[in-house]
């Protein structure tokens, strides 16, 4: 169901959260909308069902934006991408299903479990990365089935949370191109094409059984867009090779803070 709620002065903040999450969205091969439900719900108090589907409206703009920019600057894998979205397709009609049959704060509590699980999966992953590295060792080749694999789950597994809970689903996108030792750039590119795919999915089954909020959309996406468009063009000029450790850790980081803080807001509604 779509609907467009009453104007109220808090929405003028939109287009800067927009212009901002869509800029680091971008450079990090997010489509934003990992940030748009935290922001939804913590700051306008949106049932979490509805602020499922109205990010995953205003995330589009945002993927489809960004992927356009990152392959103009060749920083796109084709084969790994569609392998993830093929993957991604199905697992976004199951999680649409999905969010339609828990209430709103088991979906709340899910969400920051699922963000912490990633968050200490990815930082498992770069420990091993840092020790081969201080050890001299090399990291074993990942053969074509191995590779397979980890596009096959990894591509499901952020299907099936773009349709629960109506984020990118780029955590696990993330860890799963890391994971295949891909270089920064060429993740952020990837990343962004394969959560297009999934949103796209996952919008199209929320349109039949969520609400959207088209108020929040236009006001998210009109400055969302440009800071797409801005970020693969910022990362362009950046030398990202000596950071893509740092940058790993951080986002794993920033990931299990966040998984904490939804949890511990979700358990504060509910005393």
């Amino acid at each position: 169901m779509i609907y467009h709620s009453s104007f109220e002065y808090g929405y003028l903040w939109l287009p800067l959260i927009g212009f901002t999450i869509g800029f680091f969205a971008s450079v990090l091969g997010s489509g934003g909308g990992f940030f748009f439900l935290p922001a939804l719900i913590l700051l306008y108090k949106m049932p979490a069902q509805e602020a499922v589907a109205t990010a995953l409206a205003a995330t589009l703009p945002i993927c489809i934006a960004g992927t356009i920019s990152h392959y103009r600057e060749r920083h796109i894998f084709f084969k790994t991408g569609i392998l993830f979205g093929a993957a991604g397709i199905l697992g976004a009609i199951a999680g649409a299903g999905l969010s339609n049959l828990v209430s709103s704060g088991q979906l709340k509590t899910g969400f920051g479990l699922y963000t912490m699980f990633i968050a200490l999966q990815m930082m498992v992953s770069n420990w091993r990365i840092r020790r081969a590295h201080k050890q001299g060792t090399k990291l074993k080749k990942l053969s074509k089935g191995r590779k397979l694999s980890k596009s096959t789950y990894y591509g499901f597994l952020a299907g099936l949370v773009t349709g629960t809970f109506g984020t990118s689903g780029a955590a696990p996108v993330y860890a799963g191109l890391f994971s295949m030792r891909i270089p920064l750039k060429i993740v952020a590119g990837t990343s962004l094409m394969i959560i297009t795919i999934t949103t796209i999915s996952a919008l199209g089954a929320h349109f039949i059984v969520g609400r959207i909020d088209l108020t929040f959309v236009y006001f998210l996406t009109s400055g969302a867009v440009l800071g797409a468009v801005s970020g693969p063009k910022f990362l362009a000029g950046v030398r990202t090779e000596r950071a893509e450790g740092s940058v790993r850790n951080w986002y794993a980081m920033g990931l299990l803070i966040l998984g904490i803080l939804l949890i511990a807001n979700n358990t504060t509604n509910g005393i």
